[in-house]
């Protein structure tokens, strides 16, 4: 059954077919985009101490990220950002209006300032002292949060396979803290394969135990009835797990169904070229060639990245560096309903830059990691900024002259 928006929208003219399939085949690129990125960054830089050996290593996220991400948008297709409502003034709140609270007791909370967070949080460290070793089979795969692919820094090859060969004919795993974006983690070194990863670990207090749940008491099962059920299991053994066995069967069928819309011009709504807004990035894992980066790593003894560094220094030309058109003002929406940027923080504290040398700067800004933009940040004193994403305190930055 159509939708009620399909009805209403005049089938697609002959001469606009051009036009679809140039959509369709551009939304394709992009979505392979998300999972061929070249020139991959290290989340992470620092080094690996054990004893007297000294081993500079890059992090660098195992993960890929969700093939599918939805975006909330409006009818004209205008993408939606997340504002603060404040229900007891019933309007939109600024971030430069926004704190932290600690609930004590219910609807009484205590007021923790950023200055009293940042106080408070671990010591800045590159550094993963290796001071405890333990066997795998004695870390419970419930600790296991995220995992991260390891790589050496230029020079350290020798150092690296030795770690890795090492741990790995050992079948032990090296417990450590270490600090990423201004948080401490609790992180497993595991070696497999000649790889070395981190696996970074949840706290004892964030697991419940079988305790904590209402299971019931365990007893015998009949002898001859688990003799079955095992029967039954060796029949759907297979010797290999495949890949294709662990895909993404929903993630698959939403992209089909919204290529089949696209292809069909069915509830297909997207803005002007004059009519784009600015739109921060979405947040998520950068994707990598983890064969590309662990060749170039130990085949030439480089530091995986540093290319894409070295471009990153170049300015580049920034989409949102075009001012953005005002949209039809027919249509009256409620405050906060829609929008797609944020009051940057701490504007009032100084100078808007002007809109050309604003784009310029925010551009240099994008290529700093989250770490260095909000120690800029604390230099300007910009309130909210322990709440701010990466392009949010970029953008916060920028708009100060």
């Amino acid at each position: 059954m159509p939708s009620p928006r399909s009805k209403a929208m005049p089938k697609p003219k002959p001469k606009d077919k051009r036009k679809t399939k140039e959509k369709k085949a551009s939304a394709q690129g992009e979505e392979k985009k998300r999972f061929h990125t070249s020139g991959p960054r290290p989340l992470w830089s620092g080094t690996i101490t054990f004893g007297l050996v000294s081993l500079p290593v890059n992090l660098y996220p195992a993960n890929r990220p969700k093939p599918v991400s939805l975006r909330m948008v409006d009818n004209d297709g205008t993408p939606l950002a997340r504002r603060y409502f404040c229900e007891k003034e019933e309007r939109v709140l600024d971030y430069d209006e926004l704190i932290r609270g600690y609930e004590v007791e219910k609807n009484e909370f205590v007021v923790v300032e950023d200055r009293e967070l940042e106080s408070l949080a671990p010591e800045k460290s590159q550094e993963i002292d290796l001071k405890r070793f333990v066997g795998l089979d004695e870390i419970d795969p419930m600790y296991f949060e995220r995992a991260y692919f390891m790589t050496p820094d230029k020079g350290v090859t020798k150092a690296y396979r030795l770690l890795a060969e090492s741990m790995e004919a050992t079948g032990r795993a090296g417990i450590a803290t270490f600090v990423m974006r201004g948080k401490e983690y609790l992180v497993a070194i595991i070696a497999e394969k000649g790889i070395l990863r981190a696996e970074t670990l949840r706290f004892a207090e964030e697991l419940r135990t079988p305790d904590d749940i209402p299971l019931p008491e365990p007893s015998k099962a009949d002898k001859n009835r688990v003799k079955a059920m095992q029967q039954a299991i060796d029949a759907l053994v297979e010797e290999d797990l495949e890949r294709e066995a662990l895909q993404d069967q929903q993630s698959q069928r939403i992209i089909a169904r919204a290529q089949e819309k696209l292809a069909h011009g069915e509830d297909v709504i997207a803005l002007g070229e004059e009519d784009e807004p600015e739109v921060e990035p979405e947040q998520g894992g950068e994707v990598i060639d983890l064969m590309q980066v662990l060749k170039q790593s130990l085949a030439e003894g480089r530091p995986p990245g540093q290319e894409a560094r070295d471009d990153a220094g170049k300015s580049q030309p920034d989409k949102r560096g075009k001012p953005a058109a005002k949209r039809s003002e027919t249509k009256k929406r409620p405050s906060g309903q829609r929008g797609t940027g944020k009051k940057a923080a701490g504007q009032g504290d100084g100078k808007a830059a002007p809109r050309g040398k604003r784009s310029a700067k925010l551009a240099e800004l994008e290529n700093l990691s989250r770490d260095e933009l909000y120690e800029r940040a604390q230099q300007l004193d910009l309130p909210g900024r322990s709440r701010m994403s990466k392009a949010e305190l970029a953008k916060a930055i920028a708009s100060v002259r």
